[in-house]
């Protein structure tokens, strides 16, 4: 005779899964989690609303819009990343950050079944820049932090030189 609770069938061992959004840059290959992106618009849809914008401190940065009564700040990718200049045509707008990232093409959304942590080769700010690796179609692709686009320091150094530019601009109206 058996115990039943012995009997009983184990919990199967699921492993997490996790929907990311795979996007080009520069003919690279990125992931990102899906969860971190709020939006995905085209470059047209935003031109109108976006506006140059100059930070010596932090040149991948050259357009701002306002959502929301929220001022995002675009992060051209292939400066970001070093990657050969091309031209973005969406910009995935980011959750929970004042951030936009200008990519030239969505692959496609998948799930990942698993992040490796990144080699030891990884070094500098590009630790700041990936989660991790994963292993995708034979092809190690790198998965982006959100939180690596901008720093808390260049967000401070951007809302600095946009608090500047503003001031310049009442002075400006206030003088004619």
């Amino acid at each position: 005779m058996k115990i039943a609770s012995l009997d009983a069938p184990r919990p199967r061992q699921f492993r997490a899964v996790e929907p990311v959004i795979l996007f080009a840059v520069s003919r690279q290959p990125f992931a990102i989690a899906a969860d971190a992106v709020q939006e995905i618009r085209s470059t047209d849809s935003i031109a109108g609303a976006a506006a140059e914008f100059h930070s010596a401190e932090v040149p991948k940065v050259r357009h701002t819009f306002e959502r929301g009564h929220r001022q995002y700040y675009v992060v051209n990718a292939c400066t970001h990343f070093g990657l050969r200049v091309s031209r973005p045509t969406l910009v995935l707008i980011l959750r929970q950050l004042r951030a936009a990232v200008l990519v030239d093409r969505i692959e496609r959304m998948t799930e990942l079944s698993g992040i490796c942590d990144l080699p030891r080769a990884f070094c500098g700010e590009e630790r700041r820049w990936y989660r991790g690796l994963a292993y995708l179609d034979d092809h190690v692709i790198p998965v982006c932090d959100p939180r690596g686009f901008l720093t808390a320091e260049e967000f401070r150094l951007l809302d600095n030189d946009a608090a500047g530019a503003m001031r310049g601009e009442l002075q400006g109206v206030a003088s004619k």
